[in-house]
Parts: C-alpha cells; sequence; structure tokens
C-alpha cells in the first residue's frame, strides 16, 4: 500500500487517466473527487460485497 499526504485541492494522478482530488477536509472526514475514464469502474468497498 501507497500512503501519500495530500492537502485540500491537491491531486494524485494515475496511470496518466485517473486523478483523485482533495476536495474536502472537514474534522475527520476527507471528501475525495475522482476523474476516470467511464470504462473504469469505481466502487466503494463497502458496498462491493452487497452488490448482485
Amino acid at each position: 500500500m501507497l500512503v501519500l499526504s495530500r492537502k485540500q485541492k491537491e491531486r494524485i494522478v494515475i496511470n496518466n487517466h485517473i486523478k483523485i482530488e482533495v476536495v474536502e477536509i472537514r474534522g475527520n472526514k476527507v471528501r475525495i473527487g475522482i476523474i476516470a475514464p467511464k470504462d473504469v469502474p469505481i466502487v466503494r468497498e463497502e458496498l462491493k460485497g452487497s452488490r448482485k
């Protein structure tokens, strides 16, 4: 696992196609935005097991 520190509005770029941005930090919650091609599935891990 790669662990990075980012400030609000900073981004991480994966393979020049996926961008992850820290949108907001409020208390102990971090809101992130993900920009990715439409053919890349993005699923919250806690919901992955409940999908059928």
